[in-house]
Parts: C-alpha cells; sequence; structure tokens
C-alpha cells in the first residue's frame, strides 16, 4: 500500500512540474522574464519570472496559449502541444517595429500600425545599454529631441522647436507640469531617475485632445517599473552601479519585487553622486579659451570668502557636482478577475544644485555671484490607479488614476563681496483625477470609442526673505539682520484649475487605411492675490482668469503595400498661462520678468505627413516625417512698462522691465529622417537628422529654441551575449542671426564672442564618436561598459550654459538576485 501511495505521489509531482513552461531566448538560451501568457479567450493570463518560468496549470489543454513580449516575437501554441516541445518554448528578438504596442496615444495598447503621430520609444533594455547618468541624457539618445543644460543638474528638452511648459511631462499617467513651470528652459525632467524607468515614449506634435493643455511640442511620457502578479510565491531582487570618469559619478540602484496570488510589491531606492564635470580639451571651433573656468567661487552655507579662487584645471567646471536619491514604491493588487489597482508612491531628493550660469557670471570685470544655487528639489508622487475591465457594451475597459503630488523649490543667492543672502521658496500641491476607457464598436476592435476626463488643482504657495550673514573671519555663525526680498511668484497665494472632457474615436476603413478623429473641452481658472507692495506696484494686486478651448485632430493612416505606411495628421494645440508666466518675477542679465496680468492662451494649429518604408524581409526601416505648425497668440517675452516705467530697483540693482505678452503669429517647420533596423543577423544600425526652422510672422524675428540641424548614426554588433555599438553623433552651427535677441531665452551670450565684429558668434558646429558594449556573463550578471566623446571634443548643446563632457568612460554592472 505505501509502495502505491509513493507511485501515485511521484506521478502528481511530475503532472505540477509537467504544468511549469520555461522561455527562453533564442540563441542566447537566457531566460525571458516578463512574458505575458495568455489564452484566446484572455480570460487567464500569467507572467514569466526572472527564470523564465510560468505555471500553465490552469490553462485547459484546448487552449490556444501565446506568449508576448514587447521586444520579441509573438508566439502560439495549443496548450496540449507544449509537452512535445518540453515545456520549453524560444523567442526570437524582433526584427522590426511595425507592430510595436504604443501605450500613450490614447493613454491605452495599440497597434504602431494604426497611429498616425510620430512617436519614438525606448525600453528598459535599451535605457541599460545607453546608461544615461539623468533622464535628461536619456532623452537626448532619441531621435528629433534636443536637450539644453543651465547646469549639469538638469537638462531641457526640445521637441519640434518647443520646450519647457510647451512640452508636457508624464509619469506613469499622471502629468508632471504644474502651475509653476515656466517657460524658457526647464530643469525638472531630471526629477526622474533612468534606473527606475520601465519605457518611455515621446509623441511629437500637438497632442492637446488626448493630453489636454502644455502639449505644443508634445509628450513625454514615463512608465516606471510595476511589479507582476504571479500563482506561485516569488522574491527577484537586483543591483545595479556605475562610475563614470568625466565627473566621478557613482550610482547605486537596489530593488526588490515581490510576488504572489493576491498581491505584488515592487520596491527600488537609486542614489547618485555627481562630482564637477570636466569638458573636452580638444578646441576644433577655434576659440582657445571659450566656456573654460579660470576662477570660482567657494563660498558654501558655512564659509564666507569675499573673493573668487583660481581654478588650478580650467576645463573642470566647478560648482556643477551634485547629489540625487530617489525612491519607488509600487503595491499591485487584483480585486478580482476584472479589476486591479495599482499604488504607487515615488519620491526624489536632489542635493543644493549650483546655477553655474550665474556663478560664472562677470560684472565690472569680477563674478558677480558667491552663492547662486537651487535648494534641494524635492518631488513627491502618491497615486493610486484602478484599471477595469468590464467587457460591456459600452465600456470594454478602463483606468482611473488618482494622485497627489508635493513639489518645493528653492533659490537662494547672494553677492561676492555682500553679507546679504536672499532666498525665494515655492511650493505646490497638486491634486488630480483622470478616468480613460474604452469601447469597441464592433467584435474585430476595427472600430474603438474613447473617452475621458481630467481634472487637475494646483495651490502654489511663494515666500521670499533676506538674512544678513554674521561671519567671524571666514566662518558664518549666523545672521545680524533681516531684509524684504520680493518673492518670485504672488506673496498672498496663486492657485491654477483645470477641467478636461475628451472623446476620440479610431477606425479601420479597409485593411489597408485607418482614421483617427477626436476632440477635447477644456477650462482653466487661474487666481492669485499679490500682498507686498514694496517693490511692485501694478494695476490690480488681486487677479481671477478664466480662459476655455476646443482643440481637435484627425489623423489618417495609409498602407499601401505591406512594405509602405503613410500618415498625415492635422491637429490643434492650446495653452493656457499659468502662474510662472502671469506673476513670476526675477532678474537675468539685466532684465527683470514682471508680471502681465493681461496674458492670453496661445494657439497652436499643426499639418505632419509622414512615409514609412521596410526593407529586407520588414528587418530595416526608413521614416521621413514632414510639419508645419502655426502658433497663433504666442507668447514671448519683449520690453514691458509698469505705471510708465520700463526700468526697476531689483535686488539693489536698476534692471530692464521684461514681461511675457501675446503676439500675432508665428510658424516652425521641420522635418525629421530616421532609420533603424537589423542589416544581418550580427549587424544593426540606425541613425536620424532633425531640421528645424521657426520665426514669427508679424516682428519677422527667428523664435527661441530651435536647434540648428542634428542627428546621429550608430552601427551594432549583437551576438548571443555580446553587443556592441559606435555612433557618431553631429551639431550644425547656429548662426548668431538666428538667435532671439530680444527674447533672450537661448544664452547667445554663453557662446563665443567674436572681438573683430564686437558680436557673439553663435554656437558652433561640433561633432563626436562614442560607443558602448555590454556582456551577458550569465543569467545573472551583466557587465557594461562605454566611452563617450572619444576624441575628447569641446562643444557646448545649442542654448546651454554649461560645457558638456568630455572623454568619460563608464562602467557599470547587474545583478539579478
Amino acid at each position: 500500500m505505501r509502495v502505491l501511495y509513493l507511485i501515485f505521489l511521484f506521478s502528481i509531482t511530475i503532472s505540477l512540474k509537467a504544468q511549469q513552461v520555461k522561455v527562453l531566448e533564442r540563441g542566447s538560451n537566457f531566460p525571458i522574464e516578463n512574458v505575458t501568457i495568455y489564452n484566446d479567450l484572455n480570460n487567464t493570463v500569467v507572467y514569466t519570472n526572472k527564470k523564465g518560468i510560468a505555471d500553465v496549470t490552469n490553462f485547459s489543454n484546448s487552449d490556444i496559449i501565446s506568449f508576448n513580449h514587447l521586444a520579441y516575437i509573438e508566439y502560439e501554441i495549443l496548450k496540449r502541444e507544449l509537452g512535445e516541445i518540453e515545456y520549453v518554448v524560444y523567442l526570437s528578438k524582433k526584427a522590426e517595429m511595425l507592430e510595436e504596442i504604443v501605450l500613450s496615444a490614447s493613454k491605452g495598447e495599440e497597434s504602431r500600425r494604426r497611429i498616425a503621430e510620430q512617436i519614438d520609444i525606448i525600453s528598459k533594455e535599451e535605457i541599460k545599454r545607453l546608461a544615461p547618468q539623468t533622464t535628461a541624457d536619456l532623452l537626448a539618445n532619441l531621435p528629433g529631441i534636443k536637450v539644453q543644460k543651465t547646469q549639469f543638474g538638469g537638462g531641457s528638452p526640445v521637441l519640434r522647436g518647443m520646450e519647457a511648459n510647451r512640452i508636457l511631462l508624464v509619469v506613469d499617467g499622471v502629468r508632471m507640469n504644474n502651475a509653476i513651470y515656466r517657460t524658457g528652459h526647464l530643469q525638472n525632467s531630471i526629477t526622474i531617475s533612468p534606473n527606475i524607468i520601465d519605457r518611455t515614449e515621446v509623441i511629437f506634435g500637438p497632442s492637446s485632445v488626448i493630453y489636454g493643455s502644455d502639449a505644443l511640442g508634445g509628450v513625454i511620457h514615463y512608465y516606471t517599473k510595476t511589479p507582476k502578479i504571479s500563482t506561485i510565491t516569488e522574491v527577484n531582487t537586483s543591483l545595479y552601479s556605475r562610475y563614470s570618469s568625466v565627473n566621478n559619478e557613482f550610482t547605486a540602484e537596489g530593488n526588490i519585487e515581490l510576488r504572489n496570488k493576491k498581491w505584488a510589491s515592487y520596491t527600488s531606492i537609486s542614489h547618485s553622486k555627481f562630482g564637477d564635470l570636466k569638458m573636452g580639451k580638444n578646441r576644433t571651433h577655434g576659440f582657445n579659451d571659450w566656456g573654460k573656468v579660470f576662477e570660482y567661487s567657494n563660498n558654501t552655507n558655512s564659509f564666507y570668502n569675499p573673493n573668487s579662487v583660481l581654478n588650478s584645471d580650467a576645463t573642470i567646471q566647478k560648482n556643477t557636482g551634485y547629489t540625487q536619491t530617489d525612491v519607488l514604491q509600487k503595491i499591485a493588487i487584483p480585486l478580482s478577475k476584472k479589476t486591479d489597482v495599482v499604488l504607487n508612491f515615488q519620491y526624489s531628493e536632489s542635493s543644493n544644485i549650483n546655477r553655474f550660469d550665474k556663478l560664472t557670471e562677470y560684472s565690472d570685470g569680477e563674478l558677480k555671484y558667491a552663492e547662486w544655487y537651487y535648494g534641494p528639489q524635492k518631488r513627491l508622487l502618491i497615486s493610486s490607479q484602478l484599471k477595469i475591465n468590464p467587457n460591456k457594451k459600452w465600456l470594454q475597459n478602463g483606468t482611473i488614476t488618482a494622485a497627489f503630488q508635493n513639489i518645493k523649490e528653492s533659490r537662494v543667492q547672494r553677492n561676492l563681496t555682500s553679507l546679504n543672502r536672499s532666498y525665494r521658496n515655492e511650493k505646490v500641491d497638486v491634486l488630480s483625477l483622470n478616468g480613460d476607457f474604452f469601447v469597441p464598436l464592433t467584435k474585430s476592435n476595427n472600430r474603438i470609442m474613447s473617452y475621458g476626463f481630467e481634472v487637475t488643482h494646483n495651490n502654489v504657495n511663494s515666500n521670499a526673505f533676506g538674512k544678513t550673514l554674521n561671519v567671524v573671519e571666514n566662518k558664518i555663525i549666523g545672521f545680524t539682520d533681516d531684509f524684504t526680498v520680493q518673492s518670485r511668484y504672488p506673496d498672498g497665494g496663486s492657485t491654477y484649475t483645470s477641467l478636461a472632457s475628451y472623446a476620440n474615436y479610431r477606425q479601420d476603413i479597409s485593411k489597408k487605411a485607418t482614421l483617427n478623429t477626436g476632440i477635447r473641452f477644456i477650462n482653466t481658472n487661474l487666481a492669485a492675490k499679490w500682498i507686498d507692495d514694496t517693490f511692485i506696484s501694478l494695476p490690480n494686486f488681486d487677479i481671477s482668469l478664466n480662459n476655455s478651448a476646443v482643440t481637435a485632430t484627425i489623423g489618417y493612416v495609409y498602407k499601401p503595400s505591406i512594405n509602405w505606411q503613410l500618415n498625415t495628421v492635422i491637429s490643434s494645440g492650446f495653452r493656457a498661462p499659468n502662474v510662472d508666466d502671469i506673476g513670476k518675477i526675477r532678474e537675468k542679465s539685466g532684465n527683470v520678468t514682471m508680471p502681465n496680468i493681461y496674458l492670453k492662451p496661445e494657439y497652436a494649429y499643426s499639418f505632419e505627413t509622414s512615409v514609412l518604408k521596410y526593407f529586407n524581409a520588414k528587418k530595416m526601416q526608413a521614416g521621413l516625417t514632414v510639419y508645419y505648425t502655426l502658433l497663433d497668440n504666442y507668447i514671448t517675452r519683449d520690453t514691458f512698462e509698469i505705471n510708465n516705467a520700463s526700468t526697476i530697483m531689483y535686488d539693489g540693482e536698476i534692471g530692464n522691465i521684461v514681461a511675457n505678452v501675446n503676439k500675432d503669429n508665428a510658424y516652425i517647420v521641420g522635418s525629421t529622417f530616421s532609420f533603424k533596423g537589423n542589416l544581418n543577423s550580427l549587424w544593426f544600425t540606425k541613425g536620424s537628422v532633425t531640421f528645424t526652422k521657426g520665426k514669427a510672422y508679424d516682428t519677422n524675428l527667428p523664435l527661441s529654441s530651435i536647434p540648428p540641424l542634428f542627428g546621429l548614426v550608430e552601427v551594432g554588433l549583437n551576438k548571443e551575449r555580446l553587443q556592441a555599438s559606435l555612433n557618431w553623433k553631429f551639431n550644425a552651427k547656429k548662426d548668431i542671426k538666428d538667435y532671439n535677441l530680444v527674447e533672450g531665452i537661448d544664452n547667445e551670450e554663453q557662446t563665443p564672442y567674436n572681438s573683430a565684429t564686437n558680436t557673439y558668434y553663435g554656437n558652433p558646429s561640433w561633432s563626436t564618436f562614442n560607443m558602448n558594449a555590454n556582456y551577458k556573463v550569465n543569467t545573472r550578471i551583466t557587465l557594461f561598459v562605454k566611452m563617450d566623446n572619444i576624441l575628447d571634443t569641446h562643444y557646448k548643446e545649442f542654448a546651454s550654459s554649461i560645457s558638456a563632457a568630455g572623454r568619460n568612460i563608464s562602467l557599470s554592472f547587474l545583478v539579478n538576485i
């Protein structure tokens, strides 16, 4: 009897073991994690773990099982046939992106073949390969994106000649743009660590129908890593570390994922320490001293020095280092078979970040500032995302996202020979509620209606004060006096609220054509109050502005053959002035920006067309996008008067008054050509080149934020465990005549000075060669190495104050435990 029992128990064990399938990458035989396995009814779904294993016990023997992963070609098999292949499934890497799934275009999964807009996607695998130090560096590797840097601790992405508050940043379905996102250059993109990003999608052009105000130039949507539910209890852990030579960067990131049937958790903690950045020494542009730092201020929060200090190495950009810590905590809970909830906690905090352009600014032949830094940038996000799948006629699925954000910023400054230190603090609380829903109008899903709503409320608190230092020898021991300082934003508080709803319709007219249309209504309300009138006198110290708009889009996709795709999009965009646009007070280069309470919204009307061609059995693709954008009632910075005065006393100095004002019409025209794919089984390539031009119809002045011609060409090798590539990045010259010298946003004073003509030169052309490689030692350990700017070329990105990094060797490793 005991023998029969043991035989029965052994048979059960073998049977259970046979229900586990292993998914491997064809060629390397490495396990593939997070493969989605589902049946044809989509009522049973499991995921592979870090060993590539998933339990398929709950599938019926007659089920057709699909194995799906974004980076691999989908595979289907009958459940009963798994035994014939010994429960081991091999997936091949995708050689083309035709079937790629896009998440951001309609806030739901959609095939790339049905989307007319220009979209670029970067996966977590590509992020690890690139090993970017910041998210700004990550974006700089995408076709059509140029990144400006005022200081190293920042990065302002430019899309189609627009940046800052004309670009919408989104993380996990929650808009990051808030009421004090400014014009000019915005450095907030670094508040998300690239180490926690699972995927990034960029939509180019006005996307106001789906995303609302601010999305004039495009949308950058970050998707952070999310835990997966598992039928068995699992614990997955990984460690990542990186060192970079050019600024002695040390980055460490650790995460742990817990999986079981009832809930799953993902926790990540990342910390980066950056030293002072070293510029390149090879000055092919011919300007021997441009960008060099010959002297600097060594003042700190506790150390006082009325004199500048000579820099022993002028190629090291002093006061550019900083640290940053990022925390991500996500919990996924399946409430039922048709309902899931994801709880999301994100926190980011930097150290003080010095304003490099201010600390290298001169006045009467001497450094002007002893201190000028951003206090710790703090970003808190708490959100709850409810995903429902009722599969009803009126609602197939939907997502409801409720979020709270708390953002803290501060600015501290003091002149070199002064004891007076000023502090300006801002705090923004943002509440938001989004709903996005999808309704299939046919069983084949070739006609889909989506609709949704968005409600946001911003509460801004701004205060300022001054302290006079108490100094003994060179030590700051406290303060001796207080003095009044003008706040950056209305000191009586301000709010910004938006209400919006939209509807979107997508239909496959035929097997070759898809039509997409959408419409959105948005209403915004801004209220602000000034109390202190020591420095300013406005026509009204208590304002309330209300703006409404209807935006629309129509897109058409035509596929005349399997290797061709033609796209056309006509769209409109809308951006209502926020608190920064209307109420900001600040100084730059002798100009003092003052409030303009009469500012009105700006609008964008865009036409774009593109062609996509596939080669070599769809292993290679090339595309060309051309667009024209008309800006109406556009907002720009110009000279201004308050109470019939054109100058004002600010921080002890006389400055010229400027303000954001509305102008008539302007245009931006441009194109991007790109290609990518596999040349053969070993070699791959990609590249792009982007052209942009912008000009005002009314003033005939060039528009700001228009980068010169730029691009990239890369060739790489992908052989089982080894991947390596070499790329060439290039950037054409930006002539000084193409700068908007009135607005002053593009920092023409940061370009070389031409003493022969007594003018600035503009931004010189440049190019760099860069390489990177990674090697999978085994299933757990991957090594990464890259060398940027191999020839150690000196250059500055367009409109940037800081010189780009010189030759940099970066070493990193990833360990999966």
